[in-house]
């Protein structure tokens, strides 16, 4: 059973949307609500599969409630449905944390299939959605080694990481003490965003660091 809580000012459609969820085997939608403003407790108390989120609602923006949604709860997939197609409300919507984002024209059969695809880690979006955002990130062109800004011998140690050394062996290696080991790998992981080594040695990888 896929759990569903549901975002939408327009009452007609909130419960159009709940009676063909709640109608469709294998689905139920735990609750509707007319705003987002107390998005985080009710998140909490219903702790649903999917969330369902308009982006236009009075008191505060889907978007915004996404963000909230985001501070409490990393795992709860979150769908925008929303008559918005543009650029800026789209990429805000990815940077906020969102898995997908579905336009309110969405035939019915084709919302439960994007609801069922978000639950097993798809990224459900229109087709036209899909489109811009391929559009937008080919668009970007960020020079990898100037985002991080990691010092010449912050990358000597990142190195050091990814050929596998423990902080003993860098220490020995670039004959400094283990301490200062310690605070080079704290700035390397505050600077690429990163908790562990993996993950530090992982976007090293990823974004041609070395």
């Amino acid at each position: 059973m896929i759990t569903v809580l549901l975002y939408e000012d327009n009452p007609q459609l909130r419960e159009g949307l709940t009676m063909l969820i709640d109608s469709s085997e294998g689905f139920k939608v735990l609750a509707g609500y007319k705003d987002c403003t107390e998005v985080e407790a009710q998140v909490n108390a219903w702790n649903p599969d999917v969330v369902l989120m308009d982006i236009d609602m009075p008191g505060m923006s889907g978007i915004d409630g996404l963000r909230k949604i985001r501070q409490v709860n990393e795992n709860v997939k979150v769908l925008m449905l929303t008559v918005f197609d543009d650029n800026k409300n789209v990429f805000e919507a990815i940077k906020s944390g969102a898995n997908g984002y579905i336009l309110k024209k969405t035939p019915p059969v084709k919302l439960l299939e994007f609801i069922t695809d978000a639950t097993t880690g798809g990224a459900p979006m229109t087709s036209s959605i899909a489109t811009q955002v391929l559009k937008m990130f080919s668009e970007v062109n960020i020079p990898k080694n100037e985002t991080y800004n990691l010092s010449q011998r912050e990358k000597e140690v990142l190195q050091l990481l990814t050929d596998g050394y423990s902080y003993k062996m860098i220490a020995a290696e670039m004959y400094i003490a283990i301490d200062t080991v310690r605070s080079h790998i704290k700035k390397i992981y505050e600077k690429l965003h990163v908790n562990s080594k993996s993950e530090a040695v992982a976007r090293a990888f990823k974004d041609k660091l070395l």
